[in-house]
C-alpha cells in the first residue's frame, strides 16, 4: 500500500496498460475464433450472398477480389442463397466500382444477371454494408452470408449485427492472402480494427 501511494502515476499507467493489453487479447482471440468458423456449416439457407469488395483494376478483380467471389459463386451454387449482392465503391481514378466489377465476374461465371446485384456505395466496409442493410430492409431480406477473409469475421458480423442483419460469415481462404506472413499482418490489423469498431462503432 506504501509503494502504491507513493507512485501513484505509475501505478495510474501500470492500470492503464493492464486494461489495454487486456482488451487487445480478448479481440486477439475473437477475430481469431471467428476466422476458423464457418458459419455455413450450419446454416443451410440466407436471404443474400454479400461480398465484400476488394481492389479491382479498369473491372478486373484483383486476386483477393475474385478469392472472394468465387467462394460466393460456390455458395450459390450450393443453393444457399437466391441472390448475391457485392458491395463496394471506387477509389479517385477509378473507371468503375467494386461493387460492379464483381458484379460483372460473377456473371461470367454463371450467376444469373437477375440473381447478381451492385451495390456500388463505401469506401468503408461499415458504410458497405450500411447500403446493404438499407437495401435488404427495402426488399424484405433479413439473412446473409458475409463473404470475406477469414480475419474480418468478427467486425462484419458484429457490424451486421448493428445494422439490423443477421448475418452468416462463410470467408475464403482461397484468396491471395495465403502467406503465413500476409495471414499474420491480417490478424494484427483486424484485431485491432475490430477493438476500434467496439470502442467507436466506425
Amino acid at each position: 500500500m506504501t509503494r502504491i501511494r507513493r507512485h501513484p502515476v505509475l501505478t495510474g499507467v501500470a492500470l492503464v496498460l493492464l486494461v489495454v493489453m487486456t482488451l487487445v487479447g480478448a479481440s486477439a482471440i475473437t477475430v481469431w475464433r471467428a476466422a476458423h468458423t464457418d458459419d455455413a456449416s450450419r446454416v443451410e439457407r440466407a436471404d443474400v450472398i454479400i461480398v465484400l469488395g476488394a481492389a479491382q483494376y479498369n473491372g478486373t478483380p484483383s486476386p483477393v477480389f475474385q478469392g472472394r467471389l468465387d467462394h460466393a459463386v460456390l455458395l450459390f451454387q450450393q443453393h444457399r442463397a437466391d441472390r448475391v449482392m457485392v458491395v463496394g465503391g471506387k477509389a479517385p481514378g477509378d473507371s468503375t466500382t467494386e461493387a460492379q466489377a464483381g458484379r460483372d465476374y460473377l456473371v461470367s461465371q454463371g450467376i444469373p444477371a437477375a440473381s447478381a446485384l451492385a451495390e456500388p456505395v463505401g469506401r468503408t466496409t461499415y458504410e458497405s454494408l450500411v447500403a446493404a442493410a438499407r437495401y435488404m430492409r427495402q426488399h424484405g431480406m433479413k439473412s446473409a452470408f458475409l463473404v470475406s477473409d477469414p480475419w474480418h469475421n468478427a467486425r462484419i458480423k458484429r457490424m451486421a449485427s448493428d445494422l439490423g442483419i443477421e448475418g452468416y460469415a462463410s470467408a475464403t481462404w482461397t484468396s491471395a492472402a495465403t502467406s503465413e506472413e500476409t495471414r499474420s499482418t491480417g490478424y494484427v490489423r483486424e484485431t485491432l480494427a475490430y477493438l476500434y469498431y467496439r470502442i467507436f462503432h466506425r
